[in-house]
């Protein structure tokens, strides 16, 4: 079993920065690949972005690229998420998955979920 936390939601202004961290507990946690991924108000949810357990790989949605930076430290068993240059159109509601595979940008492959976080963007 892995339990994953969020925190680092909050509000910000738009073209500010804000950095989500996503702390995991449980058995062999670090075998884990991780991803991110959000669900605006009234829509669906969305990969964000995902990370390899060693690190070494990243994948990122469109929306994001240029923009955010997912990454990891496995001797703390946290995983990052650095949102710079945010836009209104990031406020959402964030979640941390991991899954035993390969970093992926498809939800359906992760097992364990976090609780989430809230981003809030103000224009």
């Amino acid at each position: 079993q892995v339990q994953l936390k969020e925190s680092g939601g909050g509000l910000v202004q738009a073209g500010g920065s804000l950095r989500l961290s996503c702390a995991a507990s449980g058995r062999t946690s670090n075998v884990y690949a991780m991803g991110w991924f959000r669900q605006p108000p009234g829509k669906e949810r969305e990969s964000v972005a995902a990370i390899s357990w060693s690190g070494g790989s990243t994948q990122y949605a469109d929306s994001v690229k240029g923009r955010f930076t997912i990454s990891r430290d496995n001797a703390k068993n946290v995983v990052y998420l650095q949102m710079n240059k945010v836009k209104p159109e990031d406020t959402a509601v964030y979640y941390c998955a991991a899954e035993r595979g390969l970093a992926t940008l498809d939800s359906s492959a992760y097992d364990y979920w976090g609780q989430g976080t809230q981003v809030t963007v103000s224009s």
